[in-house]
């Protein structure tokens, strides 16, 4: 055994090394426990950086999780995701529910690398056989549902493959991006020419699925906490959208929060209109979105 240094000089504290090929780490230990002129004695632990940038390689790129400046950018004109990562990273709540975000767009891509891990299977389903197995409506609904061929074909997308990508990227694997969640479920429901009967009808299935989960306790269904639309209709007047914009009281009442990109113009839509982020409805987000410099435009993608 040999003298290192002295690492407190307030304390007295020293730090020892020793050959544990001739004394065990335990039991040279307690033989520090047990002398006489040591009052306490500890193994000199190795400490793990808790870093909360994940390693994914094109993270620089994403300044509206942390904006450091630099390239006509404003430092600090971000989302301060960092800030929340220190707390969470996504994945499950306080009571282990896996958390599910419901994309309504064009589709996925079912094997992207960066995605695939987070995206949301119904696993009450057997693919192909044909029958409703969890009983939720929906045939072999195992990738999600295509609310136009009426099955779970919503692998293939371009918009929705983006949204999907900022909401739930996976983070810290080393591939691409990360998503504002590392680990989250992205339930994902694909549409066709949007109209009104099929914005209801794509709202319907993470409906469906939230309550069948609130029903069994869990046991089925999915854990559906926020929908997401990057879609709308410019300068619209929500009175002539009653049946669409309470259908987000239908989706709150449920425990479903739905967030909506507003228009890409710069406008009050307040004042001039617009569907759906002019809705009335307590459990509809608007989001508007600003730049690398803090400057406001309109909403062009998700939350």
């Amino acid at each position: 055994m040999r003298t290192v240094k002295q690492v407190s000089k307030v304390m007295n504290i020293w730090l020892f090394q020793f050959d544990d090929s001739k004394i065990s780490e335990n039991e040279m230990l307690r033989q520090f426990k047990n002398h006489p002129n040591v009052l306490e004695a500890q193994f000199n632990h190795i400490i793990q950086n808790r870093d909360n940038t994940p390693n994914d390689p094109n993270i620089g790129q994403q300044w509206q999780w942390k904006n450091i400046g630099g390239n006509n950018a404003t430092a600090d004109a971000d989302v301060d995701a960092e800030l929340a990562w220190d707390i969470t990273t996504g994945g499950l709540t306080a009571l282990g529910d896996t958390i599910v975000a419901c994309v309504v767009d064009d589709g996925t891509a079912l094997n992207h690398p960066d995605l695939k891990a987070n995206l949301w299977k119904n696993h009450g389903e057997i693919p192909g056989d044909g029958i409703d197995n969890d009983g939720n409506g929906y045939i072999d609904d195992f990738n999600g549902w295509n609310i136009n061929s009426d099955n779970d074909a919503v692998g293939t997308g371009s918009h929705g493959v983006n949204v999907d990508g900022m909401i739930g990227a996976v983070g810290n694997n080393g591939v691409g991006v990360t998503g504002i969640n590392w680990n989250v479920k992205i339930m994902t429901v694909k549409y066709g020419a949007l109209v009104d009967a099929e914005v209801i009808e794509a709202y319907d299935y993470p409906l469906i699925m939230r309550k069948l989960y609130n029903s069994t306790n869990g046991q089925k269904g999915a854990f559906v906490v926020v929908t997401n639309s990057s879609w709308g209709i410019d300068q619209a007047d929500p009175n002539q959208y009653p049946l669409w914009c309470a259908y987000y009281d239908t989706l709150g009442a449920q425990g479903i929060l739905s967030c909506a990109a507003t228009t890409n113009n710069n406008a009050n839509v307040d004042l001039v209109g617009d569907m759906p982020t002019a809705c009335p409805s307590d459990f509809m987000v608007s989001v508007g979105r600003t730049n690398k410099k803090d400057g406001v435009e309109g909403g062009t993608g998700p939350i």
